[in-house]
C-alpha cells in the first residue's frame, strides 16, 4: 500500500500572484503547509509529498523552492486539476492520498491522520472529508479508485475552482464525512485561507503571536490563540462573502450522469 499527499499549487493566482512563495514569519507560505503535511503519521518520507503544479514556466520558481525543501513535484495541466491529480497518482503509484490545498498553510495535520484512518478502515470508501473546522484547516483523503471514477465522468476541463465537488456532490464516489472531533478545534469566525493581502497579514499575526510554540502548531493551539485574540479575525473576516460568491460563480462544473447525459453540479446544495 503506497500512501502519499497531493497539494495543488500554481503561482498564477488572480487575486494574490505568487502567494505560495510570499513569506509568513520569514518563510515561504508553501513551507508552512509542507511542514504540516510532512508531520502526518502516514507520510514516511518528504518525497511522498507531491506539489502538483503546472507545466507553465511561471511555476519554475515554485518547483525550485519545493525541491529545496525536499518534497516532490509533479507538473501537469494548468487548469485541469482532476487530470493533474490522476496523472500524479499514476506517476508516483499512490494507492491513497491525503489532499491539502495550497492556499491553506494551517491545514490540520490531526485531520489528515483522521481522514486517512477512516478511509483505510472502509474497503468500500472512496473519499473522506471533514466538516466543522475553521475555513482553511480541513483536509481530505481519497483513493486511486476515487480519482479513476471521477476521471471517467467529469466533463469540465477548467476545474481549478471547485474540483473537490466532483468527489463530494455528484454521487460518483462513496463519500464519508468526518465531523469535528473536539470543540477546541472549532472557531466560527476565523478565515484561515490565503487569497488576499489581508489574509497574509492575518497569518503573520498568528505566527508572530505563537512564535514561542515549538514544532508544528496544532489546531488546538491555533484556535486557542484566536479565541484569546478575537480582534485578529476582523483583519480578513469581511472577505468571506465575496470569497463564497466567487467560488459559486467559478465552479460551473459538469459531469456525465449514470445515464451518460451531461449534468451540472449544484455547489450551493
Amino acid at each position: 500500500m503506497n500512501i502519499g499527499a497531493l497539494i495543488p499549487i500554481r503561482l498564477k493566482s488572480e487575486r494574490l500572484p505568487n502567494k505560495a512563495l510570499l513569506e509568513i514569519a520569514g518563510r515561504p507560505v508553501c513551507y508552512h503547509l509542507l511542514d504540516r503535511v510532512c508531520d502526518c503519521k502516514f507520510i514516511n518520507s518528504k518525497l511522498a509529498v507531491v506539489v502538483c503544479t503546472t507545466t507553465d514556466n511561471s511555476d519554475d520558481a515554485l518547483v525550485e523552492a519545493v525541491k529545496d525543501y525536499g518534497c516532490s513535484v509533479f507538473r501537469g495541466d494548468e487548469h485541469d486539476i482532476i487530470k493533474r491529480f490522476r496523472d500524479a497518482m499514476q506517476s508516483f503509484q499512490f494507492d491513497y492520498v491525503i489532499q491539502a490545498d495550497g492556499d491553506d498553510p494551517l491545514s490540520s495535520t490531526e485531520y489528515m491522520d483522521i481522514t486517512m484512518e477512516a478511509l483505510l478502515a472502509d474497503p468500500d470508501g472512496d473519499i473522506v472529508t471533514v466538516e466543522g473546522l475553521p475555513l482553511g484547516c480541513a483536509t481530505k483523503s481519497f483513493s486511486k479508485k476515487a480519482i479513476d471514477k471521477v476521471f471517467a465522468s467529469y466533463i469540465t476541463r477548467e476545474n481549478d475552482t471547485g474540483f473537490i465537488y466532483y468527489f463530494t456532490k455528484t454521487g460518483i464516489c462513496n463519500h464519508h464525512v468526518i465531523h469535528c472531533k473536539d470543540p477546541g478545534h472549532q472557531h466560527f469566525k476565523a478565515r484561515l485561507t490565503l487569497d488576499y493581502n489581508e489574509d497574509l497579514d492575518f497569518f503573520n499575526k498568528i505566527f508572530e503571536g505563537t512564535s514561542s510554540v515549538e514544532g508544528v502548531l496544532s489546531l488546538s493551539e491555533v484556535v486557542s490563540y484566536l479565541k484569546t485574540h478575537e480582534e485578529l479575525c476582523e483583519i480578513n473576516g469581511f472577505l468571506e462573502e465575496s470569497y463564497n460568491q466567487r467560488t459559486i460563480q467559478k465552479a460551473a462544473l459538469k459531469y456525465k450522469s449514470k445515464s451518460g447525459l451531461p449534468k451540472s453540479i449544484n455547489v450551493q446544495n
